[in-house]
């Protein structure tokens, strides 16, 4: 028997593997990768003279996911390995191969969060005027455009907004966001406006009674749908001639990310997303620092 082959049975691997895929219920997806992990380490264990499990500390573990950062594993892929490396000794104290966890403490590595990309204050304007008055849906798409960009919504709450939760007289949007937590969010008077003439000249033509109550219709009188809402922002995109990449969410990043720039307390526009932690709301601000950068180097005589 080979030295891999005789640590990988002091390891009980063949049963973790057997565990994983007959009890945990694991796809055989994610059972291979676990698979690959746990080879990975005990071989790099083997190397240090950790022979079998109980010889693993945490200090070594710790060390173990450092290694596998050195090598330019993603990140993605070691919190997924660090993940089998805590199945893997769950698994050992739950069978009574072992007495003590050094993987409790294993920290994953945060995941990296991408910057949202947003469209510029130019941008934004070319967008909302990109609805051409020769089609019949043009305010509808105005109205989309607006709301999205107005007053930061997402998607399903774009779709999903009734027009009883349209307080235009008052310059509101009630909104039902995640979890059916509902909160007001301010609209400007070019937002209203628009919504006011689709709401007065164009939606009662399209509505046949399938409506719901809600805001966005499409040619039939259906409620408009997430794809069809995703079109609309593409193409109205493209019309604009954006090379970037622009979706629904764009229009609610470039919302956020304009108050910002403007000026506004961080803890207002989390109140206007309807973020929960004020920590989602917080990844503005890398993008609001860029801004400031960008600005301090054109203007100041150090820049």
């Amino acid at each position: 028997m080979t030295r891999g082959a005789q640590a990988r049975r002091a390891y009980r691997l063949e049963q973790f593997e057997d565990y994983l895929s007959l009890e945990a219920g694991l796809s055989p997806r994610t059972v291979e990768s676990y698979r690959r992990d746990l080879h990975r380490l005990v071989d790099w264990a083997v190397q240090r003279g950790a022979g079998e499990p109980s010889s693993l500390s945490r200090g070594l573990l710790r060390k173990h996911v450092f290694a596998l950062k050195d090598i330019g594993l993603a990140a993605s892929s070691i919190r997924r390995a660090v993940s089998a490396i805590r199945t893997y000794f769950a698994f050992l104290i739950a069978e009574g191969h072992l007495a003590r966890d050094p993987s409790d403490r294993l920290e994953m590595p945060r995941q990296r969060r991408r910057l949202p990309e947003s469209l510029s204050v130019a941008e934004a304007l070319d967008l909302l005027g990109t609805p051409s008055a020769d089609s019949p849906l043009a305010w509808r798409d105005r109205a989309l455009l607006e709301l999205g960009y107005g007053a930061g919504l997402r998607v399903s709450e774009l779709v999903g907004l009734t027009v009883p939760n349209l307080l235009l007289s008052e310059g509101l949007v009630r909104v039902m966001g995640k979890g059916g937590k509902e909160r007001l969010v301010p609209i400007g008077r070019q937002v209203v406006g628009s919504v006011s003439v689709y709401l007065r000249q164009v939606r009662p033509t399209l509505d046949r009674g399938r409506s719901r109550d809600r805001v966005l219709l499409n040619a039939r009188g259906a409620p408009l749908s997430r794809v069809s809402a995703w079109t609309i922002v593409k193409q109205a995109a493209r019309t604009a001639g954006i090379r970037k990449r622009v979706t629904t969410h764009t229009l609610r990043h470039s919302f956020a990310t304009h108050l910002l720039e403007g000026g506004a307390d961080l803890r207002a526009v989390q109140e206007m997303l309807g973020h929960a932690d004020l920590s989602t709301t917080q990844i503005y601000t890398h993008v609001d620092r860029e801004y400031l950068r960008s600005v301090h180097r054109q203007f100041h005589p150090r820049g």
